[in-house]
Parts: structure tokens; sequence; C-alpha cells
């Protein structure tokens, strides 16, 4: 149930064995997260609809050549490749095999210690990239830095390391209660 509307559903009933009260959203903070939830609900099918249209990439193939080209040989191991990314590696590693099948990459043990598993770049994958990439910038620019002041951009960018090292601290909390058994305090 959402933030914003379990006050309302719930009235202000308070249950002498239940935790403290959760910190209910105020109207601004509601408009803020509401406008927060449509732009990342809007945002990936939006660059998605533009990727596929103009290139036939999804945008995680996007990202995934993307990040291998901006390596000089356009090769990086797969565990490289998901941490840049973001991603879980059962997920990068599904989208790898249906790249290779495309041509977009290559997989191979790693020549370094045979355990781990290089990606590489393919004369198709590179084309590919270099042919989306520039409708790709300026789908980005129109959207992102054209509606914006520089103090905007700037502000944005700040909000989102911000909110992104938020999610990463209880990404941590969550593991090491689940590693510990007990809560996370934060440190």
């Amino acid at each position: 149930m959402e933030a914003h509307t379990y006050e309302r559903s719930v009235g202000a009933h308070t249950d002498a064995s239940s935790a403290a009260e959760p910190r209910w959203l105020d109207p601004r903070e509601r408009e803020v997260w509401l406008a927060l939830r449509h732009l990342l609900w809007g945002l990936t099918p939006a660059v998605d609809r533009q990727l596929l249209r103009d290139s036939s990439l999804s945008g995680p193939e996007y990202s995934v050549l993307a990040t291998l080209s901006e390596d000089p040989e356009g090769v990086m191991r797969s565990g490289t490749a998901a941490r840049l990314l973001g991603w879980g590696r059962s997920r990068l590693s599904h989208l790898l095999r249906r790249m290779e099948a495309k041509g977009l990459i290559s997989r191979a043990c790693s020549a370094d210690d045979g355990r781990g598993q290089d990606i590489t770049l393919t004369p198709a994958g590179k084309a590919a990239i270099v042919e989306a990439a520039p409708g790709h910038v300026g789908f980005v620019r129109s959207i992102v830095f054209d509606p914006l002041t520089e103090e905007q951009q700037e502000a944005l960018r700040e909000a989102c390391e911000r909110i992104t090292a938020a999610i990463e601290a209880e990404d941590g909390c969550a593991a090491a209660f689940d590693a510990d058994g007990e809560p996370c305090d934060g440190e």
C-alpha cells in the first residue's frame, strides 16, 4: 500500500503492541514522493521505447554495450560489468546469453585466472552502439538536461547520489540483518 494513503486507511488507530508510530509523509513530502515515483516508473519505458524505435536495442542491451565500449579493449569481467551496472550477476548472465545469440557480445573464460568470465564487444556490438549512441544521447539531453538549468542539474545529481547512498545503506542493513540475525544499526 502506498506510503501516502496508508495513514488514511488505518486512521489514527494505534495498537499497544505495535512499534512506534510511522513517520507519515506530510503533503510536501507526498508530492515529492509521487513526482519521483512517476519519474522512475516512466523513465525506463521511455528509454526502452526510444532505443527500440531508433536502434532495435533494449535499454539493458544498450547499457551493457555502452559499458563495454568504455573499456579500451572492449573486454570486461562479467562481475565487473554487473557491479558497474548495479545489477545482480544472474540478471546480467541471462541478458548476456541473449546478446551473445544476437552476435553483440562474446563470452569466454577469463584469460587471467580461468575462473571468471570475460565479455567482449563484437564488431556487430560495436556497430550497434555506435549507431544507437547519437540518437540516445539526443534523447537523454532532451528529457534530462534541456529542461533543467545547470543549478537544477547539479541539485538532481546530488539528490540522486544521496538517495543511492541511502538505498545502499538500507541494502547493507538488510544484508547485515540476514547474516547476523540482528537488526542493523546503520554503522
